[in-house]
């Protein structure tokens, strides 16, 4: 079973001003593109992972042969974190979460306020390429940052929200302003997904 670009949920001027329409063209049909077409190459004649979900794919990292695992953990990771990447965003979005993921929030990191300061200071300390994640370890909530495309699911952790800082996620509108990025893509974050991926979760789906 070949693994398939998503589509995306949303035109690409949807998440304007704050993510440009060249951008989320460039980084979903190309970029995301590009991660899919290599991870099926890299599957090419392994049956047995081929009919693997991508999250089955990435929690079961190890039973990966050698000579294909690193080309798995970059162009599986690349697709998995993106295809929640996409969906975790929508148009007229933004705000706080509530219900049982702010609690959940406020009981580990103090409120709000403080986990955006945590994702931040995440994002920005990720040298290079990577990305800065909620994830539920499986007792609690907790921000972590991987380089690359390496996917918490490799770690037994499940990613909640994402920010992707490679530089193709932002570099045509913000530059360098890997900050300013950070701060607008906040107002993007579609709550309502967030809180059902955080409820699968917290439940063991």
């Amino acid at each position: 079973m070949a693994h398939s670009l998503p589509t995306l949920p949303y035109a690409f001027n949807a998440l304007e001003p704050h993510i440009d329409a060249l951008t989320m063209e460039i980084h979903s049909q190309r970029h995301h593109k590009a991660y899919v077409d290599n991870l099926n190459k890299a599957l090419d004649g392994q049956a047995d992972l081929g009919s693997k979900s991508i999250e089955q794919l990435l929690r079961e990292i190890k039973s990966v042969p050698d000579s294909i695992r690193q080309a798995v953990i970059n162009n599986g990771g690349g697709h998995a974190n993106h295809s929640l990447f996409w969906t975790i965003m929508a148009p007229g979005a933004g705000g706080k979460p509530s219900g049982p993921l702010a609690d959940e929030i406020t009981k580990a990191f103090g409120d709000f306020a403080a986990l955006q300061a945590k994702i931040k200071e995440n994002a920005l300390g990720q040298f290079g390429s990577g990305w800065a994640w909620l994830v539920w370890d499986g007792s609690k909530l907790q921000v972590v940052r991987r380089p690359n495309q390496d996917s918490p699911l490799m770690e037994g952790l499940v990613p909640v929200l994402g920010v992707d800082v490679w530089e193709h996620a932002y570099y045509l509108k913000y530059q360098n302003k890997r900050a300013d990025y950070v701060d607008a893509w906040w107002n993007t974050v579609n709550w309502a997904n967030v809180a059902e991926r955080f409820a699968n979760a917290k439940a063991g789906k």
